[in-house]
């Protein structure tokens, strides 16, 4: 019989002198005291003994595989409770994600989203449903450019078939009346985009109702935000009421730089300052409703950041904040678009506006309701809103002149019937913002354009120079009883070739 009979575990049977022999007894002896036996040229070593199980586990390779599992089933975790956020939130397929579906309003150069903020997720005291928080977030697709503006929680609007009220109970309102209009959502949403558009000219494309409790978690999923305090009072912003979850002022900030866990930021979100020994809010809600929009473009500012886009579980704690606290009609197809259309917006380019400060003019003046509630009216009085319309209207056009927002009268300078109407009419269609006509105070032969703005609208005056192509431009007013930025004069060189004599402007 050959060697290799006697090789590993062949299989093959032991010589029948050996078949019959006894095992030999346990040797106890410790293996170190037994030496090595002597490799004998040409044979094959016998094996050495395996390593443990535990040696085993623990090797480099297979502790690589382990944490490659490990890592696989965390983010298979991770990716399911994105996925079932998505969902949630945005319903149909997340294979949407990768579908980029036109905006409603692109076409036209400019998506409004209506965001909406109440307590809902706190129902233990009253008003939880009142949306204390409303803003429009409008963006240019074309120009790349954003804006945001705060309407105040009280004012005082009129809600079709309910009579006037706060805005901030348009949707609670339209909840409970089961409200339904065609070309808007159904329920209280639907009921305050209805109201916006109707009062303040503005189409909100899309919505978004959102819960205190999804502003506190989403600015905790992304480490926090960094909110820059610049109170008129050298103190910075304080609001004695109690935070009852810490026993603290709710708002205790000096000016400068603060960086604010999700507790702290949704604080300062709800503090009005309105308490006794209250300062730094010298526009009480006003402030706030400025403080919630910093804080938004911030949460963004983060969110967007790489430290959040390349971490899982940021971008997982983020997706449960919105999936949970968010309701909105906006499709995971239009979101990829809306990214699209956003993501060379800079962050600074984003205006943030307010109407108590339309361009240094307070739009709203203070009013008490019948049954004695403190609200806000426009300025021009009580249901009258074409300036908030007109100032909302400048900051959406990408029309200078609209832009620009320079108010005209038209007088007529000839004796030819309705001349200034006429005119009016045309430079309306124009975009030009005509407030008046009337009766120039004697005939004359070439229109003058009289800028009494001090040279504040140069892009105005040199569109209706193009418009009254001849005519002349002077600064000397004598129309002073008129509050025009620019008295356009319609000389006889603008008369139709038929025509009646005048005898109304």
């Amino acid at each position: 019989m050959t060697l290799n009979a006697y090789r590993g575990n062949s299989g093959l049977k032991k010589p029948k002198e050996q078949q019959n022999q006894p095992a030999a007894p346990p040797d106890n002896r410790a293996q170190n005291d037994i030496p090595a036996p002597t490799p004998v040229a040409g044979q094959r070593q016998a094996p050495q003994k395996k390593a443990s199980k535990l040696k085993k586990l623990w090797r480099p390779k297979r502790i690589a595989l382990i944490l490659a599992a490990l890592a696989l089933l965390i983010g298979g975790w991770l990716g399911f409770k994105v996925l079932y956020n998505t969902h949630k939130l945005f319903g149909g397929s997340v294979f949407d994600v990768f579908r980029s579906t036109p905006l409603k309003g692109e076409s036209e150069g400019r998506v409004n989203i209506l965001l909406a903020g109440n307590s809902a997720d706190d129902p233990g005291h009253d008003g939880a449903n009142l949306t204390d928080s409303i803003m429009i977030l409008s963006i240019d697709t074309k120009n790349h450019t954003a804006f945001m503006v705060s309407v105040p929680r009280d004012l005082w609007i009129a809600i079709p078939g309910d009579g006037h009220s706060k805005i901030n109970r348009v949707y609670p309102a339209g909840q409970e009346n089961n409200f339904s209009a065609d070309g808007y959502p159904s329920g209280g949403m639907g009921q305050l985009e209805q109201v916006i558009q109707k009062n303040l000219g503005i189409t909100c494309h899309y919505y978004a109702l959102v819960d205190y409790t999804a502003l506190r978690d989403a600015v905790n999923a992304v480490g926090g935000i960094d909110i820059t305090i610049k109170s008129s009072d050298p103190r910075g912003l304080y609001d004695p009421n109690l935070d009852w979850g810490t026993n603290q002022p709710l708002v205790k900030l000096s000016n400068g730089v603060h960086h604010l866990d999700g507790r702290a930021a949704l604080n300062l979100a709800r503090a009005r300052g309105d308490s006794y020994r209250s300062y730094g809010y010298a526009q009480s809600d006003f402030t706030r409703t400025q403080m919630q929009r910093e804080i938004i473009l911030a949460i963004r500012h983060k969110a967007t950041s790489a430290g959040v886009l390349t971490n899982p579980v940021k971008l997982s704690e983020l997706f449960d904040a919105v999936g949970k606290n968010v309701k909105t009609d906006l499709t995971l197809s239009n979101v990829r678009r809306l990214y699209d259309v956003t993501k060379d917006i800079n962050q600074g380019s984003i205006q943030s506006v307010g109407l108590n400060d339309a361009g240094g003019k307070n739009l709203l003046s203070n009013y008490t309701s019948s049954d004695g509630q403190a609200a806000l009216i426009p300025a021009a009085g009580l249901d009258d809103f074409s300036n908030i319309r007109t100032y909302l209207r400048q900051l959406m056009s990408t029309d200078p002149v609209v832009r620009e927002g320079a108010t005209i009268t038209v007088l007529n300078g000839t004796d030819t019937l309705g001349l200034a109407t006429k005119w009016r009419n045309s430079l309306s269609a124009k975009n030009f913002d005509v407030i008046s006509v009337g009766d120039a105070d004697t005939n004359t032969p070439v229109t003058t354009l009289i800028d009494t703005s001090g040279g504040k609208n140069p892009l105005t005056l040199k569109a209706l120079q193009q418009v009254f192509t001849g005519s002349k431009v002077t600064t000397t007013n004598p129309y002073t009883s008129y509050s025009a930025d620019i008295i356009v004069i319609i000389g006889a060189d603008k008369i139709p070739a038929s025509s009646t004599t005048k005898t109304t402007p």
